[in-house]
Formats: C-alpha cells, structure tokens, sequence
C-alpha cells in the first residue's frame, strides 16, 4: 500500500498541482479583466482609471494570471499575488467585521493562500517552469 501512495504522489501531485494551478489562473484572471476591459461586466469597476490602485491591481491581476496560467516564474509571481490578496483583505474586507464569511472576504483570502501555497509548490508537472528546468516538476 505504501508503494502505491508513493507511486501516486510521484505521479498524480506534480499533475494535480498544475490543474490547480491553471484552473486558479483562469478563475483569477476574470478578476483583471473585468477591471481593465469591462468583461465581464462588473458596475463597481465602471469608470476605473489605469493610474489607481484598483487599476494596477488589474493590472497585476492579468500579468499575473497569464504567468501562472502557462506557469511560468510560478513560485515569485505567486508570492507577489499572495500579497496582493493579502493587502486587499486587509484593506477592504477585514475593516468589515473580523469573520471572512460576514466581511465578504472569504474570495480574497482563499486566493492568498492558494497563492502561497502555489509559491512554495511551484508550478508542477505541467508548467513552463518545469520545461525550463525538468528537476521542478518532480519537485
């Protein structure tokens, strides 16, 4: 049993983190989009100027999710977006009450720490990075 884990984890976690990876970027990018080019169409974002800090977050927000879509530079672009998520709680929601669920920033702190988590991981099996540097995707 313990070589079918072992052989599961070699096989299957280098693959999975990369699904999470990809399925994150895509999810995350909607985000950046809908600041900078209005798709998909979110009100709040109407009128938004490039020069604001809501406009460089878009902008760190595509930037950042077409990296880590074809995973590349995972691990630092992962680490920058954690904070951005990290900085976006505690600016925006956690001035709301301190429970996530009530200050609506259950989003924004689930992104920081699946970015963490992808900073620390890397971008698996399926990754730029790991054609770059084929010891990464075993990592």
């Amino acid at each position: 049993m313990a070589d079918l884990n072992d052989q599961l984890d070699r096989t299957w976690a280098p693959r999975v983190l990369s699904i999470l990876r990809i399925a994150t970027a895509l999810f995350f990018l909607q985000h950046g989009m809908a600041k900078l080019f209005g798709f998909p169409h979110v009100a709040y974002f109407d009128g938004l100027q490039l020069f604001s800090l809501i406009g460089l977050a878009g902008v760190m927000e595509i930037v950042g999710s077409v990296l880590l879509l074809i995973g590349l530079f995972t691990r630092p672009v992962a680490f920058i977006l954690s904070g951005e998520m990290a900085v976006a709680y505690f600016m925006a929601h956690a001035p709301g009450g301190f429970f996530p669920i009530l200050n609506q920033g259950e989003l924004a702190a689930l992104y920081s720490f699946v970015f963490l988590y992808l900073a620390a991981a890397g971008g698996g099996a399926w990754s730029l990075d790991a054609v770059r540097n084929p010891r990464l995707a075993m990592a």
